[in-house]
């Protein structure tokens, strides 16, 4: 047992009559905790072992052949760059909200950077040089993203939304502010992702779900837009201009169960594989300027493959060997001579590498640290499957702790991703190797029906009526943990945020009696009061995913199936976090749900961050967040004196 332990104050997590119910409440930062005890000094140390490590994931390359990352030595991730192979990092932004992407301006040493204010999603873009002078070229109160420009830099385009449901597309020079125009609008989802060399046309994303994408050409002279190559419940994206934009490169999962990457005829529409159906995803994909080189990766069963290959000839290249891990960056040089890649794996937080194409050599340019951690004492996941109700397989990565052990059964959190066509995969995760190594507990990460990566069938298993299908692979998993030895499934948690978080709540629901408790941030507690409150940019999106509440089945269903209307079949104790800031699921979700809680004399403790949106950016935020959860977990296992 770590020393540390010895100090948790008692808890008791019995339920309590509804007359006795009380709310305890102080603040520590931007936080308000409920609820919450004092949290003991060795826990801060224990977590801040697992919080002060740094990775650098790639953003772009300068003109002058210097790359931006961003990175975090304080509080947020900020821009960077970085001249030389392993060279130091310049700090270009200082700005209290973190960076949320960076695009170089082409033919400068000069970038545009994204950002919001406290997780609010209003991201404005500013124009940014070496010097550190920033030019504003958005409006407040608006969202914008998906800038693309000419190879000259002297023209941008982005796409904007406001309140509503209208999307802008908008251009300018951006080193004139005052030259921005409007040049179409359109009531459906548009981001634009290239354009063309001369700057007439823009390949246009129209994402209207997450089984039904399009691509759109846009005439930048007359505003007008007509769908490329049309195909109605198929999946085609990031659009790419190819062989001087006589053909469009793609992702697409025509004609297959699987995202392959395709060429378009730009003339005709006709389309042709470049890649063969693999069995597994392409997830990304970049194209030299020139059109000579292309690279593509591809998610095997989770673990990034990259390939790089001569795009004219087809002649096979010499392949990077990379860590065995996920991509995070991908991009050629302007010159088209070297491939940045970025990646992070299980035991190190991410780095750059740059592969020579014609030379084949890989060069690290980036070292990121740690902190006080010995990667070789960190855990290394472990790919299991298991068969759900319905014989489906379902993967999962699993952490366990690589200490000495004691043959007692180890604890368990399930660690359910959102989305919910998201997907765990193994890269880095403090939090997984932090409850291994601090709560000695097994840590299973599912990818339960609906989630990514496993092809377009797997993905809509859980769609509209079937969405409690993904629960019940869950209860499958506790079954698998229940004929393990080494696992103690008298103590198994659930934890879970955004989708992840409602599915905490059904998990806790469904099988209250086979957990011991769960932590949930920013779930969804009600569809329907969610699809209300969502914001208006988002809602049309999320109900070809979720279900139409309008619709009068839909609607039963969503009765049926809200943890609001279940709350009673929750009998042990819940955290629950949130953002006060959130567009996506709104703060009333985890309001309304820690009301219920609280009348039915659940156990709940609850923490809001007032400066943060939908997950939890800022360093001292997320410190004390793994703070109140070790607490709540531990309490949960009786490993201490928190019986």
């Amino acid at each position: 047992m770590r020393p540390f332990l010895l100090a948790l104050a008692a808890l008791s997590f019995a339920a309590a009559p509804v007359a006795a119910q009380s709310v305890s409440e102080r603040t520590m930062g931007t936080a308000t905790l409920q609820n919450v005890p004092e949290i003991p000094e060795a826990v801060d140390a224990a977590v801040q072992r697992f919080q002060n490590y740094r990775s650098a994931e790639f953003e772009d390359w300068l003109a002058d052949g210097s790359i931006l990352v961003t990175t975090r030595f304080g509080a947020t991730d900020q821009v960077h760059r970085v001249t030389e192979p392993l060279g130091a990092r310049s700090q270009l932004s200082f700005f209290a909200e973190p960076v949320q992407s960076v695009t170089a301006i082409p033919g400068q040493n000069r970038f545009v950077l994204v950002r919001d204010t406290g997780g609010d999603e209003w991201f404005q873009m500013d124009a940014m040089g070496l010097s550190g002078e920033t030019v504003r070229l958005t409006e407040p109160v608006t969202r914008n993203l998906s800038a693309v420009f000419t190879d000259d830099g002297s023209l941008m385009v982005w796409t904007s939304a406001g309140q509503g449901t209208t999307y802008t597309i908008y251009a300018a020079n951006p080193s004139d502010p005052a030259s921005r125009r409007i040049v179409a609008r359109f009531e459906t989802p548009m981001f634009p992702s290239d354009i063309s060399a001369d700057g007439s046309a823009v390949l246009l994303e129209n994402y209207r779900s997450n089984r039904d994408a399009s691509i759109y050409l846009l005439d930048m002279t007359t505003g007008e837009a007509a769908e490329f190559a049309p195909s109605a419940g198929t999946v085609d994206e990031s659009p790419h201009f190819a062989r001087n934009d006589t053909a469009v490169l793609a992702t697409s999962n025509r004609e297959g169960d699987h995202r392959r990457l395709v060429e378009f005829n730009r003339d005709t529409g006709e389309m042709s594989p470049v890649t063969p159906e693999l069995g597994w995803d392409v997830e990304a994909f970049d194209l030299t300027d020139d059109g000579r080189f292309l690279a593509f990766v591809i998610n095997e069963e989770g673990y990034s493959r990259v390939f790089v290959q001569d795009f004219v000839t087809w002649r096979e290249l010499p392949q990077p060997e990379l860590p065995l891990g996920v991509l995070t960056g991908l991009d050629f040089s302007p010159d088209g001579e070297r491939l940045a890649i970025s990646m992070e794996t299980a035991t190190s937080a991410g780095d750059v590498w740059v592969w020579g194409v014609t030379a084949g050599d890989l060069v690290r340019w980036t070292q990121s640290e740690l902190g006080p951690l010995d990667p070789a004492a960190l855990a290394e996941p472990e790919l299991i499957r298991f068969a759900s109700f319905d014989g489906l397989s379902v993967s999962a990565f699993v952490y366990r702790p690589t200490g000495p052990r004691d043959g007692v059964p180890q604890p368990v959190i399930v660690d359910i991703h959102g989305g919910p066509e998201s997907q765990s995969r193994p890269g880095w995760n403090a939090r997984a190797q932090y409850f291994a190594d601090t709560l000695g507990a097994t840590v299973i990460l599912p990818n339960v029906r609906g989630s990514d990566g496993y092809g377009t069938r797997y993905r809509d298993l859980d769609n509209g009526p079937n969405r409690e299908d993904s629960v019940r692979d869950i209860g499958a998993l506790l079954d698998w943990i229940g004929e393990r030895p080494d696992l103690d499934a008298d103590r198994v948690a659930v934890y879970g945020q955004s989708y992840g978080g409602y599915m905490v709540l059904a998990s806790m629901i469904h099988y209250s009696d086979r957990l011991v408790g769960g932590v949930e941030r920013y779930g969804i507690s009600d569809f329907r009061t969610f699809l209300q409150n969502t914001q208006d940019y988002r809602r049309d999106m999320r109900r070809g995913e979720y279900g139409d509440e309008r619709d009068p089945e839909m609607a039963a269903i969503f009765e049926r199936i809200a943890p609001m209307n279940n709350l009673d079949r929750i009998t042990k104790p819940m955290l629950v976090m949130a953002g006060a800031n959130d567009p996506r699921v709104p703060l009333s979700e985890s309001d309304q749900v820690v009301e219920g809680l609280r009348e039915n004399g659940v156990p709940t403790w609850y923490v809001v961050f007032a400066d943060e949106g939908h997950g939890f950016r800022k360093k001292p935020n997320n410190d004390l967040r793994h703070a109140v959860e070790t607490v709540f977990l531990r309490g949960l296992f009786g490993s201490g004196p928190a019986e």
